[in-house]
C-alpha cells in the first residue's frame, strides 16, 4: 500500500515522514530528493537545464545552483512549464523504482506537488499536512531566509489549501507543537497498518 503524502510549502511534511520513518519504520520515497537526483552532474536533465539558462545557474562545483534556478523559473510561469514538463517524467521513473523496493508495510511517497503532478494516482490514500497560510509564510520565510513575495510566488505554484484537502483521505493538522503532531502520526500509522494487512476501518 502507498500513501501520498503532500502539502504546502512549510507545511511540515519533513517532520510528518521523519516521524513514520524513524519512530515506524515505514520505507519513505521523497520526491524533493529525487528532483535533486535527477539534475546530478552528468545527468541528461542537467544539460538541458544549462543549454536552456546558460550556466547562471551552475555553482562553481558544476551542480545545479537551485537558487538560481527557482528566481527564473517563477518569475516567468512559461519556464517552470517548461522545466516540469522535462522532470516530472524523470522523477516519476526514479518514485517508481523506489516504491518497488519497499519491504515496510505500506510506503510512504513524499511530494509537494503530489496533486499537481498527478502523482496521486500512484498512491492508495493521500494524506495532507495542513496549515494555515499565514503559517506557512512565516515558516518557510524563517527557514529559508528569502523575501515573502517569494514564498508567495511558490505557494501560488502548488495546489491551493482546498484543492490539496478534497483530494485527501487523512489530514494532520499542523498548526500546534511536535508533540501533538507526532500523537496524529501514530494514530496514523496504526490505521495504515490495518489498511495494509486487509482489514476495514
Amino acid at each position: 500500500m502507498i500513501i501520498g503524502l503532500t502539502g504546502g510549502i512549510g507545511s511540515g511534511k519533513s517532520a510528518v515522514s521523519l516521524h513514520f520513518a524513524v519512530k515506524h519504520g515505514i520505507h519513505v520515497v521523497d520526491a524533493d530528493i529525487k528532483s535533486r537526483v535527477v539534475v546530478e552532474p552528468g545527468r541528461p536533465a542537467l544539460h538541458a537545464i544549462v543549454d536552456r539558462f546558460g550556466d547562471a545557474v551552475l555553482q562553481t562545483s558544476g551542480e545545479l545552483d537551485r537558487a538560481a534556478l527557482r528566481e527564473k523559473i517563477f518569475s516567468d510561469p512559461q519556464e517552470r512549464v517548461w522545466l516540469e514538463g522535462l522532470l516530472h517524467p524523470l522523477i516519476r521513473e526514479e518514485i517508481i523504482t523506489d516504491l518497488a523496493s519497499a519491504t515496510s508495510p505500506y510506503a510512504l511517497l513524499v511530494s509537494p506537488l503530489l496533486v499537481e503532478s498527478g502523482q496521486h494516482k500512484m498512491t492508495d490514500r493521500v494524506l495532507v499536512v495542513d496549515v494555515s497560510e499565514e503559517t506557512q509564510l512565516m515558516r518557510t520565510a524563517l527557514r529559508d531566509n528569502v523575501p515573502e513575495q517569494q514564498v508567495r510566488s511558490i505557494m501560488q505554484a502548488q495546489a491551493s489549501r482546498e484543492e490539496r484537502l478534497k483530494h485527501a483521505h487523512d489530514i494532520v493538522s499542523n498548526d500546534q507543537d511536535l508533540a501533538a503532531l507526532h500523537k496524529q502520526v501514530d494514530a496514523l500509522h496504526q490505521q495504515y497498518l490495518k489498511l495494509a494487512s486487509g482489514d476495514t476501518i
